[in-house]
């Protein structure tokens, strides 16, 4: 990893709503000298006491991943964010991406992403995230499970998250466009869960149409009830 004194100038921001299975993991693969700020939406499982255990800073708030990350974003004090998903571990390499970027004087104006990586040995886990890839490189469009990584005063600029149950990170990257966007070298590994759960198919076909909806102008609202069903 290049660069690692770079790193006392981020502040990790993860939203979490029972997730004491999946935060260790993420929490483990942190280099040191990065802060953590926990933004937790009503755990019951014990994830408050888990992210107070490892140091991290805790704050708490009506669940709502878009509040969530809004919050931690308040809570921060560092110039430089990212923000990452629970259940999402960055590889060492994404790390030394993350440290150049952030020494790169160059860079305070430009937001940026890791490529996604699906912790599962399937094919289709391989198709998706080359898909993903294609959407990045052609729509500037990363999803929040790819980390978010935004110097504060752009994050200002743009006016921050907003309080949206789902589609944040795509209400986001509507303001943040795609020209203020770069990819980095690295990947985000991010849990297959929800692919087990509702099948390859099924959940990348529930995404496609979330994102549908809410490009024709559904309310996030009622977007989340068919996501959660």
């Amino acid at each position: 990893m290049t660069g690692p004194e770079s790193l006392s100038d981020l502040e990790v921001v993860i939203p979490t709503l029972n997730a004491a299975a999946s935060l260790p993991a993420t929490l483990a693969a942190l280099p040191p000298g990065v802060s953590v700020i926990v933004s937790d939406g009503g755990s019951t499982d014990g994830t408050p006491d888990l992210a107070r255990a490892a140091g991290c800073r805790f704050v708490s708030g009506p669940r709502g991943r878009g509040q969530q990350l809004r919050r931690g974003a308040e809570a921060a004090t560092r110039p430089w964010r990212l923000f990452l998903h629970a259940d999402t571990v960055v590889s060492p390499e994404g790390w030394g991406a993350i440290a150049r970027h952030i020494a790169d004087p160059t860079t305070p104006a430009l937001a940026a992403s890791l490529r996604l990586a699906i912790d599962d040995d399937a094919w289709q886990a391989r198709w998706i995230e080359r898909a993903v890839a294609l959407r990045v490189r052609h729509l500037g469009l990363p999803y929040g499970d790819q980390g978010l990584l935004i110097h504060r005063d752009l994050y200002a600029a743009i006016g921050g998250y907003r309080d949206l149950p789902l589609m944040e990170d795509v209400e986001i990257m509507g303001r943040l466009g795609r020209d203020r966007h770069t990819a980095l070298d690295g990947t985000a590994l991010t849990s297959a869960t929800r692919w087990r759960r509702r099948g390859w198919i099924g959940q990348t076909g529930l995404n496609l149409t979330c994102l549908a909806l809410f490009r024709l102008g559904v309310p996030a609202e009622r977007i989340t009830r068919l996501y959660d069903r």
